[in-house]
């Protein structure tokens, strides 16, 4: 779930718990980029890795032509592209913090960490 069911708003994962060890985190995380992406993309995406990045068949199956298929392709990696400029702001940023003190070395960076995805 991306968005609010009552308002369509995006919404903000605000906490985390893990089964396993019975522990639990609160506060706000950020989404993998992919996850970022709207379902129509992220279903685009799932295809072509199901058909191991064989475009005439993903075309055939999801039956559109070859070219509206590179198109949307196309779109889909400026998409992914976006996402990625974004999380290099807010990298940016976090960094600026961290050198100005408004930000913690340690909190910065377990934040470009998740940011990164290595968390």
């Amino acid at each position: 779930m991306r968005k609010c069911l009552i308002c369509s708003t995006d919404i903000t994962i605000t906490s985390c718990h893990c089964k396993a060890c019975n522990t639990s985190y609160k506060r706000e995380f950020s989404l993998p980029r992919l996850a970022r992406l709207s379902q129509e993309e992220q279903l685009l995406a799932e295809g072509l890795i199901l058909h191991g990045g064989n475009l005439k068949e993903m075309a055939d199956t999801l039956d559109i032509s070859y070219p509206t298929l590179k198109k949307r392709l196309n779109e889909l990696t400026s998409a992914l592209q976006n996402k990625k400029d974004e999380d290099e702001q807010r990298v940016e940023k976090i960094l600026d913090e961290i050198a100005s003190k408004k930000l913690g070395a340690e909190e910065g960076i377990a934040a470009i960490r998740e940011i990164n995805g290595e968390l």
